[in-house]
Formats: structure tokens, C-alpha cells, sequence
């Protein structure tokens, strides 16, 4: 019952708190109920806190367990950080269709600009099939098939944002290798 060895002396948790202190704890405790303005603004404190939490997280800077559900999980972690670990042609495909929208005014360039427009979308399309198998494959090798569950939609939506303005923030340079353990 007792894990202390036999022979040491037992220590409480801390100082005994004084008289005042705890009849402040037993006046706290049977205050009068708060009115409809003081818990609105009590929760909207608590609320804006945990938003708080939530954007740090999201920033790298805070806890995993802060982050939205959506972002949430081993799974979605190891599908971060396999679109992270490499450049896509669908995160520059925003950029090279304001170049082919330019281009579009200019009549003599037509025929250029169908075949960039053409090349851009099977160079996406193609891009993403070979993501898809790698975290697919990445997915079974680690994880059953409950705990993948939507992993493979996150990376492809997370594959085609600029890296900057991803959210969370990449976790692993371009060309790392993934982690053994997620």
C-alpha cells in the first residue's frame, strides 16, 4: 500500500495552507451564482484562450494536442510531413495559372498557353497520383486502416498550398526522410 521504503519518513504535498487561505477557498466555494453577463464573459475569456492555444499550435510553437481536430492525430502527422518533405507541382500550380491567365491577352500566344494549361494539369494530376501512393503505402506500413482514416485527402489538400502558407507550419525540411515513429 505504502511505496515509500520502509524506514523514510512520509512528506506531504506541500505547506499547510493558513486559516485566512482557507476560508478564502470556502468563501470562493459558496460565492452566489454568477449573473448571464459574468459567465458570458468568463466563457468568451475561455474561449479566446483556447483559440490562443489553437494558433500556437498551429504555428509549431505549441502543444499537438491544441490543434484542430482536422489536424489532429499520428496519421495526419506523418501525411504532413510526407507533402512536406518534398516539393509538388500543385503547390506551384496557383502561381504558373497567373502566368497562363497573362499570357491568355496576348492572341499570338494561344497555342503556348493551351500547351503550358495542358501540361500544368497532367503534370498536377500525375504528381498527385504518385503522392497518393506514397502516403498510402506510408499509411499501411504504420498504421490500421481506422487510424488513417482521411489522411490521404488531408496531404492531397495540404500538397496544393505554397509551403508558407501551409498550417500547421512544415515540422520537416524538403529531402528529410520521415520519422521512424509517429
Amino acid at each position: 500500500m505504502n511505496d515509500a521504503p520502509e524506514g523514510t519518513p512520509q512528506r506531504k504535498g506541500g505547506p499547510t495552507r493558513s486559516r485566512k487561505e482557507a476560508e478564502a477557498a470556502r468563501r470562493q466555494q459558496m460565492k452566489r451564482p454568477l449573473t448571464r453577463r459574468e459567465q458570458a464573459e468568463r466563457e468568451r475569456r475561455r474561449r479566446s484562450a483556447a483559440r490562443d492555444k489553437q494558433r500556437e499550435a498551429l504555428m509549431g510553437t505549441g502543444s499537438t494536442a491544441d490543434l484542430p481536430p482536422r489536424d489532429r492525430g499520428p496519421a495526419k502527422a506523418l501525411a504532413r510531413d510526407a507533402v512536406d518533405r518534398r516539393r509538388t507541382v500543385a503547390e506551384f500550380m496557383l502561381p504558373l495559372l497567373v502566368v497562363i491567365l497573362v499570357l491568355s491577352f496576348f492572341p499570338a500566344m494561344a497555342s503556348i498557353v493551351f500547351s503550358l494549361w495542358t501540361v500544368t494539369i497532367f503534370a498536377t494530376i500525375l504528381d498527385e497520383i504518385w503522392l497518393v501512393a506514397t502516403i498510402k503505402r506510408e499509411l499501411k506500413k504504420r498504421f490500421t486502416k481506422a487510424e488513417s482514416r482521411g489522411a490521404v485527402l488531408y496531404a492531397v489538400l495540404r500538397s496544393t498550398q505554397l509551403r508558407r502558407m501551409r498550417l500547421p507550419k512544415p515540422a520537416i525540411e524538403i529531402g528529410q526522410p520521415l520519422r521512424e515513429q509517429y
